[in-house]
């Protein structure tokens, strides 16, 4: 199948990888693999390939790491040869509309929520904060030179009880990663082969999102006086919503304390289980609780 279709694919974190995996799954490899920059990472700022390149140099597939699509460089690079595809999952620079008219097929975008629902930024995790369950899946579309405005080529629901959310966002991800990848697979080959109908957007009902903001991470909760009932579930919605990206944290004598792992009981009251003091490495929270008193 990768040999019969011709595509670059432009990845980020957290799906970009993820979805890779899945397509190989289908032997779809694609020829190109676009990702960021390497950069600077950890307390010695070592500079640190992305994810996707990495994945990429594993399977022998060339990379491309454009700084700018101003740049002649890049528009020579992508413009030079005959696309059948493009493909973006989760890549963080925006496209501009020349290059995403360069592939004979258009350019797919996998998009991880139920569009025209949350279109933007930070999908996944704002579905957790804002506790909303029923956007929660995955949309394949043709991209348009609007943010996630383009027609629908397939999308899915993903299917969470009430008992299962909210869902962490590292599981989240990798749940959405996993379908997207699924869903692409199959997408790909039938859009070449002219088997799909695009499905306009109802633009009406579009809601937006942008990356969470820092200031929202944060607890006002005593932890001697844990909260119950709705402002347990809104503090673990915090607490999934900002696991993995930063983490949430409330402050306590001064310092901060980041919580790492957290639930509710059956008495509907917020349990701590793992945080990390300021200043200190990860312990159970039984164990902050003692070094405190």
């Amino acid at each position: 199948m990768s040999k019969q279709i011709k595509f670059a694919y432009f990845g980020g974190e957290p799906l970009g990888v993820p979805v890779l995996n899945k397509l190989k799954e289908d032997d779809l490899l694609p020829e190109l693999v676009v990702c960021n920059p390497d950069r600077p990472k950890g307390r010695g700022h070592k500079l640190t390939p992305p994810p996707a390149k990495l994945w990429a140099q594993q399977e022998n597939i060339e990379v491309f790491q454009p700084t700018s699509y101003k740049d002649p460089v890049a528009k020579e690079k992508l413009s030079g040869q005959t696309w059948d595809l493009f493909v973006v999952v989760a890549y963080n620079f925006i496209l501009p509309e020349w290059l995403l008219e360069i592939p004979k097929n258009g350019t797919l975008n996998v998009h991880p929520s139920l569009l025209p629902k949350l279109r933007g930024a930070s999908p996944i995790r704002t579905a957790i904060l804002d506790n909303t369950p029923e956007a929660v899946g995955v949309t394949v579309m043709l991209l348009d030179k609007e943010m996630d405005h383009g027609p629908i080529l397939a999308q899915e629901k993903l299917a969470i009880t009430q008992d299962d959310w909210p869902v962490s966002g590292p599981s989240l991800d990798q749940a959405l990663a996993d379908m997207g990848g699924r869903i692409l697979a199959k997408t790909i080959p039938d859009w070449i082969n002219n088997k799909i109908k695009p499905r306009e957007q109802d633009h009406h009902l579009a809601t937006y999102c942008s990356k969470l903001p820092k200031a929202k991470s944060e607890l006002f909760l005593s932890p001697y006086d844990l909260p119950t009932g709705e402002e347990a579930k809104r503090a673990l919605r915090v607490i999934s919503a900002y696991d993995g990206i930063g983490d949430s944290f409330f402050t306590h004598l001064g310092k901060r304390v980041k919580i790492k792992r957290a639930s509710i009981d059956p008495d509907g009251k917020l349990l701590l289980h793992r945080v990390t003091p300021e200043g200190k490495s990860e312990t159970d929270f039984e164990n902050y609780l003692y070094s405190i008193q």
